[in-house]
């Protein structure tokens, strides 16, 4: 479903991407693993159209997307939950995700099916975003991702600084979207055990390269949790 090809990406004298590829295949939860600093969200960045790429190709079901704006990759089917969540601290739940919407037409209501998926959102549509604790921020994030009915959903490290009951919800949710839903993940993730539990394929970045790829059931006795530690 997304092809990455080459990629490099350069912040004044540092490479930071060097000829980064790698696949993600439809229909399946994909991991990106690598410590802070090793270029993940730079990659993200880059999927999304946030930073351009200096060389390399980006395709999406076959189409390159490097001349696309934001926006235009959401409305082909890619949403993006940033690291940090940047959510609208002084917008309602309720207006935050209906955001999320904006490439949507018509869009005045937030469908059910987002509040089924997370429960505390509909409890708390009326509170301001601002208010609402880091693990239901992350919700309300992904949330607001999903108004946009994306076919591909990138999550740029969801667990960071979320309590250990809020990442288990997030897990759950993530495997029924691929499970049930059909929907391709693309997790960006330092945290070893969570990753590992929820991953069909894993990909290792370590100084703004691809190191590893594999299956997730292998990815104890690839020594993954290694990789990603030193």
């Amino acid at each position: 479903m997304l092809e990455v090809t080459g990629l490099n990406q350069f912040y004044g004298g540092s490479h930071i991407l060097r000829d980064v590829t790698l696949q993600v295949p439809q229909g399946s939860l994909t991991v990106l693993l690598g410590r802070n600093g090793v270029g993940k969200t730079t990659l993200m960045r880059c999927l999304m159209g946030v930073v351009r790429s200096k060389s390399g190709t980006i395709a999406w079901r076959g189409q390159a997307l490097d001349h696309l704006a934001p926006p235009a990759r959401v409305a082909r089917g890619i949403a993006y939950v940033p690291q940090g969540r940047d959510i609208f601290a002084r917008l309602t739940v309720e207006e935050n995700l209906l955001v999320g919407a904006a490439t949507k037409r018509h869009v005045s209501s937030v469908p059910e099916r987002i509040y089924t998926l997370f429960p505390v959102l509909k409890d708390m549509r009326k509170r301001r975003g601002g208010d609402l604790s880091g693990g239901q921020q992350q919700q309300l994030a992904i949330g607001r991702a999903l108004m946009s009915e994306p076919s591909l959903l990138i999550l740029d490290e969801p667990t960071e600084g979320i309590q250990p009951s809020i990442i288990s919800e997030i897990g759950r949710t993530l495997r029924e979207l691929v499970d049930q839903s059909g929907m391709t993940v693309l997790l960006v993730e330092q945290y070893y055990d969570f990753a590992k539990a929820i991953a069909d394929h894993y990909w290792v970045m370590r100084r703004g390269e691809i190191v590893a790829s594999g299956d997730g059931a292998q990815m104890d006795a690839s020594g993954v949790r290694e990789m990603i530690a030193v």
